[in-house]
C-alpha cells in the first residue's frame, strides 16, 4: 500500500492527501479553511467539500476570516445564489458566526494556531492502533476541543467533525503505516505516542 484507501476514489482526492492531509497546520487562514470546510460538510462527504473547494474558496473570499466576519445579508445571498454552492443558510450563517468567534481566539492567544497546538503541546500525536487503521470517528481530544470550541460560540463543530479537523491540520498523524506519507508527515514534528483514549464515548 503507498496510500491510505479512502483517497483513492480520484485525482484531487489523491493530490489532498498527498499535499495537505496530516500535514501539520500553523497558519491561521489554512486552518480556517479547514475547519470550515469540516463544518460544510457536516450532513455530507469530504470528496464533495474537495470537489467544491473552490466555489467555497470563491463564495469566502479565499476563507478570509476578518473578511467573513463583517459579511452580512447582501453575502448570505449572494453565496446561495453561487452555482454549485450547497444552498444551506444554517451552514453559511455558521461560518460567518464562526469567522467572529475565530477573530476573538486569536485576540486572546495570538493565532488560533498556537490555541489549538496547546491541547497537544505543540506535538503531534500517534495513538496505537490508528497506524493499523483502527482509527474512531472522535476521541477524548476531539471530545475536550470540541468542547471549548462550543463554550467559545462555534457552530458545526462536534467532536466527530473536530477529530477529522485533527487529522487533517497534523495534530493526529492517522495515515495508516502501509501509507508512504505516514512517516513523511512527521519529518521534523515533535512526536508522542499515547494509548487510544475515549473512542467508546457516545456523542
Amino acid at each position: 500500500m503507498e496510500r491510505c484507501g479512502w483517497c483513492l476514489c480520484n485525482e484531487k482526492m489523491i493530490k489532498y492527501h498527498d499535499e495537505e492531509w496530516g500535514v501539520p497546520v500553523h497558519d491561521d487562514l489554512k486552518q480556517f479553511e479547514f475547519l470550515m470546510m469540516e463544518a460544510m460538510q457536516c450532513g455530507l462527504n469530504w470528496n464533495m467539500m474537495i470537489q467544491k473547494r473552490e466555489i467555497f474558496r470563491k463564495c469566502f473570499d479565499g476563507f478570509d476570516y476578518q473578511k467573513i466576519a463583517v459579511y452580512g445579508e447582501e453575502d448570505i445571498q449572494r453565496i446561495m445564489e453561487t452555482e454549485g454552492m450547497i444552498r444551506s443558510r444554517r451552514k453559511i450563517e455558521a461560518v460567518i458566526h464562526n469567522a467572529r468567534c475565530f477573530l476573538k481566539v486569536r485576540e486572546e492567544f495570538g493565532t488560533f494556531s498556537e490555541y489549538l497546538w496547546r491541547f497537544s503541546k505543540g506535538k503531534m500525536i500517534l495513538y496505537m492502533g490508528h497506524q493499523k487503521g483502527q482509527i474512531p470517528a472522535r476521541n477524548g481530544l476531539s471530545d475536550m476541543v470540541s468542547r471549548d470550541l462550543k463554550k467559545r460560540g462555534f457552530k458545526y463543530l462536534g467532536s466527530v467533525t473536530v477529530y477529522a479537523h485533527l487529522q487533517a491540520c497534523g495534530m493526529v498523524n492517522d495515515h495508516v503505516e502501509g501509507c508512504r506519507r505516514y512517516q513523511e508527515v512527521m519529518a521534523g514534528s515533535e512526536v508522542v505516542r499515547k494509548r487510544k483514549d475515549g473512542e467508546g464515548k457516545s456523542q
